[in-house]
């Protein structure tokens, strides 16, 4: 079988990148032939050529809605499709999303789309929701399959009447389990080490957590922050202002989160808005209990008070009250990140959704 990905963003490594060039590896190991098409060559395409997966960047292809180059990469996009004559096309992002399901609609191609979180997600600007609601009703039509990341956004798209139920599955988000037990000799040192991975961008909410820590300001913790993001200067200005600056290291983008996490105890995920984020998969892998928002898909990862603490967005008195928990307890710590290594091996592990993701490829393409 040959797959062709359409994705905007190759300048950033974000989940939809990170999905995509997994089930790209993972496809061509399989035996089958994959190309991905992407936006501006970055990372992405980096990442790809040194995993052997053919590539190509449409320069038009722009996340900013801009008519003449959005008329251009669709006319590229379908060159491209034309040329490559795959059994299924499977596109990423809104705008990858939308040009790409129409160029394989006329091409006559199977086409699925998957929504990594959808715009008009809680939590977004209300105008923003009533727009995207709209377009992605409009684009609908357009794809054989929606695959959704989350139960929460499947029925989301649903209520907001995006497209009927037998064109849209869940598939949750899976990641690839790391050689060897998950350490576990930092997990019972001082000082209690919380970690957020999280671009300083509007989605992610590192106020709340930041409130939340300065009220346990008496307690022996640490906090380190990976990511980077148009925000960071003020996330940095908003620790000195509540006196934290000594407290908090900013690590900047890392490629090597997984090490970092067999470092420290806890994970944190303070956001506005999610799809279903990886980045608790990831800490669930690495034995950490979790606390996180309870928004989007978060709660069909973080069971509250089994495998971590779900708090409602932007609650910093409840934030405040699970971290001083969780940073005095560290049998409570232990307990937690056992069950969520337990649930990361029965439910997230990559090869589960992999297999769901390939009969879903199977099924249209037929």
């Amino acid at each position: 079988m040959k797959v062709v990905y359409v994705i905007t963003r190759a300048d950033v490594m974000g989940g939809a990148q990170i999905h995509v060039r997994d089930l790209s590896e993972a496809l061509i190991a399989a035996g089958h032939e994959v190309c991905v098409i992407t936006g501006k060559r970055g990372v992405l395409n980096h990442q790809l050529t040194l995993r052997k997966a053919p590539n190509r960047a449409l320069a038009e292809l722009t996340r900013p809605i801009h008519p003449l180059n959005d008329v251009r990469a669709l006319w590229k996009i379908y060159t491209a499709l034309k040329e490559l004559s795959p059994d299924v096309v499977s596109t990423h992002s809104s705008k990858a999303g939308w040009l790409g399901r129409i160029a394989a609609r006329v091409l006559r191609l199977p086409v699925i789309f998957t929504a990594h979180g959808w715009a008009f997600s809680e939590g977004t600007p209300g105008l923003t929701q009533c727009v995207y609601a709209l377009l992605e009703r409009l684009a609908a039509p357009f794809a054989d399959r929606i695959i959704t990341v989350s139960e929460f956004d499947r029925r989301l798209a649903l209520r907001r009447r995006v497209a009927p139920g037998a064109k849209l599955i869940t598939i949750h988000n899976g990641v690839h389990d790391l050689a060897g037990a998950p350490a576990s000799a930092a997990r019972t040192a001082n000082p209690v080490r919380v970690l957020m991975v999280a671009r300083y961008e509007k989605q992610k909410d590192h106020r709340t957590l930041f409130q939340a820590l300065s009220r346990n300001s008496d307690l022996d913790w640490r906090l380190d922050l990976i990511g980077e993001g148009r925000f960071e200067a003020r996330t940095r200005a908003l620790a000195v202002e509540l006196g934290l600056g000594e407290r908090i290291s900013f690590h900047g983008p890392r490629d090597d989160v997984g090490d970092f996490m067999a470092k420290v105890h806890i994970y944190a995920l303070m956001s506005n808005w999610e799809g279903f984020p990886r980045s608790i998969l990831e800490a669930m892998r690495a034995a950490l209990p979790v606390i996180a928002s309870d928004v989007g898909g978060t709660s069909e990862a973080v069971i509250d008070g089994v495998n971590g603490f779900l708090v409602p967005r932007n609650d910093v008195k409840v934030l405040a009250n699970r971290l001083q928990t969780l940073i005095q307890d560290p049998a409570l710590r232990q307990r937690m990140g056992r069950k969520g290594r337990a649930d990361f091996e029965e439910k997230f592990e990559f090869g589960v959704m992999f297999d769901r993701t390939l009969e879903v490829y199977r099924t249209v393409a037929r």
